[in-house]
């Protein structure tokens, strides 16, 4: 059977590099579904709009006309839902969009996908829902133990809070509706495509333009890196080979805090772009990278650390990551320092590399 898949959130950092693995590796039809929001762009799939397994619809999750119309009219029998309000900095300054489209989103997704299945019960052993989330909706780890899928959420932001709510709605669904879905939580995924606005692709572009290299408070935040490569196939053995009602943790096995990330950045450039050629950097009067470093105010409610357990996706589902942090790192800033006409093209408000997320402003006044 070939399947038809709506990828919700298509057009962003994690869907896109989905959508091309599945049009690489499988024979299956793609539809995309995105609202194009500041971090979804046409752009980013620029490279396989032309296949003829992929068509893109815009939409938004939170429009149950929309998605009912999507899903009877493209004959899906898949649904990946990324779409998502993803930026804590931004969850921060203004919530409401992080509960439209997180919770409600999903919701509308959920009922969507029920009324299909009620209307063609024969579908339902081929349907599949997969929910992809994070763990940051475990909310905070000491400095040792790791979160497995019995952990209890303990979300800390309004982002973390809006994905956990949607965990839990899908949860529902399935006990109560026996629509058969599933969830991932992944870790902090970094690659080509992410949006310019976190973390990794800011300290890279900071870096190229000679602007400072913003370090919340001591640096010390540890996250769990995973290649967004190794997420996407993390998530396609548990679209194809999880358990119904079942949750998939995926993990990077790469912790480093974020002082850690911006000196191995930082390293990556004096290698590809030594600062000494760089003509931004001599303008400035810095000699290294390194030098840009400058630390801010930690954000309101800063997790301290996360950390993922897979060995469940792994001996369930035989996953394991195939990029250690260190070569990871290499490649997603040459992709970076090569395409930065693409950077240009997504986000041509340079704001979007500025500080954000000090909780004064109100969604009124933001």
């Amino acid at each position: 059977m070939q399947h038809n898949v709506l990828v919700t959130g298509g057009a962003g950092f994690i869907g896109s590099n989905y959508v091309r693995r599945a049009l690489a590796t499988t024979d299956v039809r793609i539809v995309v579904f995105d609202k194009l929001t500041y971090a979804g762009h046409l752009a980013t799939l620029d490279d396989v709009r032309s296949h003829a397994r992929f068509e893109f619809v815009q939409g938004d999750i939170a429009d149950r006309t929309a998605v009912s119309a999507v899903l009877r009219d493209k004959g899906i029998t898949r649904i990946v839902n990324f779409a998502a309000e993803t930026h804590v900095d931004r969850s921060i300054d203004g919530p409401s969009a992080f509960i439209e489209t997180n919770i409600v989103g999903t919701f509308e997704l959920l009922e969507a996908a029920r009324a299909l299945l009620q209307s063609d019960p024969s579908a339902r052993e081929a349907f599949r829902f997969l929910h992809v989330s994070t763990d940051e909706v475990y909310g905070t780890l000491g400095p040792t133990g790791a979160f497995t899928e019995q952990t209890p959420y303990a979300p800390s932001s309004p982002y973390s809070a809006s994905k956990a709510s949607a965990d839990h709605l899908v949860h529902a669904y399935v006990h109560t509706f026996n629509v058969p879905a599933l969830i991932t939580n992944c870790s902090n995924n970094y690659g080509p495509y992410q949006f310019p606005e976190k973390l990794i692709p800011v300290m890279v572009l900071n870096a190229l333009h000679a602007q400072r290299l913003p370090i919340y408070g001591d640096g010390g935040n540890v996250r769990d890196w995973l290649y967004v490569d190794d997420h996407c196939d993390g998530i396609a053995l548990a679209l194809e080979h999880g358990r119904v009602g079942e949750k998939y943790n995926i993990g990077g096995h790469g912790e480093r805090n974020n002082l850690q990330v911006v000196d191995a950045i930082c390293a990556s450039l004096e290698k590809l772009v030594p600062a000494r050629e760089n003509a931004a950097m001599q303008r400035a009067g810095f000699g290294a990278y390194a030098e840009l470093k400058h630390f801010v105010a930690d954000r309101p409610g800063h997790d301290r650390r996360y950390a993922i357990d897979a060995s469940k996706i792994r001996d369930e589902l035989r996953w394991t990551p195939k990029h250690h942090f260190e070569e990871g790192i290499e490649r997603t800033v040459r992709w970076y320092v090569e395409n930065r006409a693409w950077c240009d093209t997504v986000a041509r408000d340079q704001s979007f590399r500025k500080r954000i997320g000090l909780g004064e402003r109100t969604e009124q006044s933001a």
